[in-house]
């Protein structure tokens, strides 16, 4: 049985990762308890949590031609990602992060990009779309991604867009897209509301299809034109919440690429991105499939 193909368009970063006793303050200094290097981004990120949960993914977006561009192909070569349709920009450097985190699991963070790569644009998207059963792209880069959401719409294939940077009502990504979540973060800024439910109500006003917007712990809420709803986080011990956005969104992506329900999809991804929580190194810490089936017929019973 042919597996489930996931293209994810967006940004990939390499990540140098702390984990320390509590986040320093000005003129201190805090034990480190753990390092780790590994990839990092949400596009990439999201691509190496398909791959582990048992689909087919590939990568595609911008990278410099730098060790760090090349220390994240590696990675995802690794991790059993097709990674043909990154583009290699001469002279320009890739997007790197370096990220604190503390005993409770919440991250400090900070990312210099260069804005050379805002400039790339994907190579042949129709090609890269060939065989693919579910677009998802991130909106770091909006320019690669709509070309690759506009080839993807001319195949009516599910356009998941990760909204993690706030953004204009009238951007494109939102009217191509049939899926789009958001962070609780992007979700305020970009509708000015507070309140996630209204401002997921506002969302769709300017989002066509399925919106929800994930708030860690508190779960997910989601709305269509003709229903909405709440689907709960797992009950997990967090250690690590890096990379639990792009989990959850990758699983996402994958159970759409399966055929399933948004709403099983939600769920399928709430117990990925919890079990994530769970492990330290940021997407390094992404579970297996079996792991992710064993959490939900263990909830289910």
């Amino acid at each position: 049985m042919n597996k489930p193909v996931v293209l994810c368009a967006g940004i990939a970063v390499l990540d140098f990762i702390f984990r320390v006793e509590r986040f320093p303050s000005t003129a201190s200094k805090v034990p480190m308890l753990e390092f780790l290097i590994t990839g990092g981004g949400c596009a990439a990120n999201a691509a190496i949590a398909i791959s582990r949960l048992g689909g087919e993914a590939r990568y595609a977006g911008p990278l410099g031609d730098d060790e760090h561009g090349a220390r994240v192909l590696e990675g995802l070569a690794h991790a059993g990602v097709d990674a043909a349709g990154a583009v290699r920009l001469a002279g320009a450097a890739s997007a790197v992060s370096g990220i604190f985190i503390d005993r409770d699991g919440e991250r400090l963070l900070t990312t210099r990009r260069d804005d050379a790569l805002a400039s790339a644009r994907p190579d042949a998207p129709e090609r890269l779309l060939q065989g693919v059963d579910a677009l998802l792209v991130d909106n770091h880069f909006p320019n690669f991604a709509i070309a690759m959401c506009e080839a993807a719409r001319a195949r009516d294939a599910p356009i998941v867009l990760d909204v993690d940077k706030p953004a204009a009502s009238d951007d494109a990504l939102f009217a191509l897209a049939t899926h789009a979540i958001f962070s609780a973060e992007a979700l305020q800024a970009t509708t000015g509301l507070e309140d996630l439910a209204a401002g997921l109500a506002r969302a769709c006003e300017f989002c066509r299809g399925f919106v929800a917007v994930t708030d860690g712990a508190n779960g997910a809420l989601w709305r269509t034109d003709a229903a909405a709803g709440h689907a709960p986080a797992f009950v997990v011990e967090a250690v690590d919440t890096l990379a639990a956005g792009d989990v959850f969104h990758g699983a996402f992506a994958l159970s759409l690429a399966e055929g399933r329900s948004e709403r099983d999809a939600l769920r399928f991804a709430s117990a990925a991105a919890g079990l994530k929580c769970t492990r330290f190194g940021g997407i390094a810490g992404t579970p297996q499939r079996a792991e992710v089936e064993q959490l939900l017929n263990k909830e289910s019973r």
